[in-house]
């Protein structure tokens, strides 16, 4: 037995973990084990939390919330999406096909685990690529929705993914915010001088960006101006690894990545510095472009929500930039906005405790509070995934003579 398939029965053998039996294709007769995890105590406000990705799994990487969740007094469910870490094969063993990974099968999978659970309606939290999800959820179900948090997302049109590109492009390329005007001319000096390549922006700059706003990219410029690349080296080795690694039963895009290729993002790379096309584009080169897009209208569907939403949206989000989560709330009938000034992107990974108490609020129909709370949430945090890698940064741009404020 291999490392992987060791791995894999422990994770089955986890308390909570479960299985529910799921067709590979509609109407057809194979089928596959579509695992999920349940934590917290039934009778509790049923949650059902949706990482991103797509490609996150779930049972595995998020322990540690749903026990904050269960202690919090949510009854917290998450599946593990299809074609990723226990619902990657089916019962032959063999790789779920490319036609079985859509939006409206992972969709209709959700419901099913609800169904499993004996849940009939739950908040359902969204992060990223599971904010799409969730949407599109919504609109396949919305009888099984209570209400929503929408963390760090978007409608995921090519509206969306232009938008985000002009964005970073007016942020850190033009210098249209003057917070930021200092480190975009410096960019594009860095760039004309053959300093670095234009081709790494993207994979560098909007990092440094998420997690230390305009100061740290700043500072990594300086570094790199003094001739000190080891923080932008060490960037871009790490954005590689995320774009195309696989990590089994943690993160796993080679199969799911059929879904970003046909329904999620069809915006080409233009060959201009900052385009967040570019990466993706590297990873599904060569296959067919038969996109197809969403299997819901996701505007509609937000104007169409009965529910309370509470739309997450960081300051220093640049893949669901802060615009696009304005104009998404201002869709959605009964939604509160809630800014987090020094947040990057996906509270379910960086700031989970924010994200609950968003599902808290949502449950009881008190998310018109939460804009007044973000920024004592956001001072009251303790170290997370997100001050780990600030604190990372801030300990590389250190060693290459340009301090920086952990």
């Amino acid at each position: 037995m291999d490392t992987e398939t060791r791995l894999a029965e422990r994770l089955r053998r986890m308390p909570g973990v479960r299985t529910v039996p799921r067709p590979v294709l509609p109407g057809r007769g194979t089928e596959f084990d579509l695992a999920y995890v349940r934590d917290g105590r039934p009778g509790g406000t049923p949650l059902l939390a949706v990482p991103g990705g797509p490609g996150m799994a779930s049972v595995l990487p998020y322990r540690s919330v749903r026990r904050s969740a269960a202690r919090l007094g949510f009854d917290a469910v998450m599946a593990e999406h299809r074609g990723v870490g226990l619902s990657r094969r089916d019962r032959g063993g063999a790789d779920l096909p490319p036609a079985a990974l859509t939006l409206a099968a992972a969709a209709d999978d959700l419901a099913a685990v609800l169904d499993d659970c004996g849940i009939g309606r739950a908040v359902v939290w969204g992060a990223s690529y599971g904010g799409v999800l969730a949407q599109v959820f919504a609109g396949r179900h919305p009888g099984r929705v209570a209400g929503l948090v929408l963390d760090s997302t978007s409608g995921s049109t090519r509206a969306d993914h232009a938008e985000v590109r002009e964005y970073v492009r007016g942020l850190l390329w033009r210098g249209e915010a003057p917070e930021a005007a200092g480190a975009a001319e410096r960019l594009r000096d860095l760039v004309e001088q053959g300093a670095v390549p234009a081709d790494e922006c993207q994979d560098v700059v909007p990092v440094v960006y998420e997690f230390g706003g305009p100061a740290m990219v700043e500072r990594l410029l300086e570094a790199v101006a003094r001739g000190r690349t080891g923080t932008w080296r060490r960037v871009r080795r790490l954005a590689g690894k995320e774009a195309g690694e696989r990590s089994p039963c943690v993160l796993e895009f080679d199969l799911v990545s059929e879904i970003w290729r046909r329904e999620l993002h069809d915006l080409e790379p233009d060959g201009r510095p900052l385009d967040p096309a570019a990466a993706f584009a590297q990873v599904t080169a060569g296959r067919e472009p038969d996109f197809a897009g969403l299997p819901v209208d996701a505007e509609a569907v937000q104007r169409g929500l009965s529910v309370p939403v509470a739309v997450l949206s960081g300051a220093y989000d640049l893949r669901a930039v802060p615009p696009g989560a304005e104009a998404m709330a201002g869709r959605i009938p009964d939604a509160a906005l809630v800014r987090f000034p020094r947040s990057g992107h996906g509270f379910l990974d960086r700031f989970p405790f924010a994200g609950l108490v968003a599902a808290g609020a949502v449950a009881a129909g008190r998310h018109k509070r939460l804009p007044g709370l973000a920024e004592r949430l956001e001072a009251g945090r303790r170290v997370t995934s997100a001050t780990a890698m600030r604190g990372y940064l801030a300990a590389s741009l250190a060693m290459d003579g340009v301090p920086f404020p952990r």
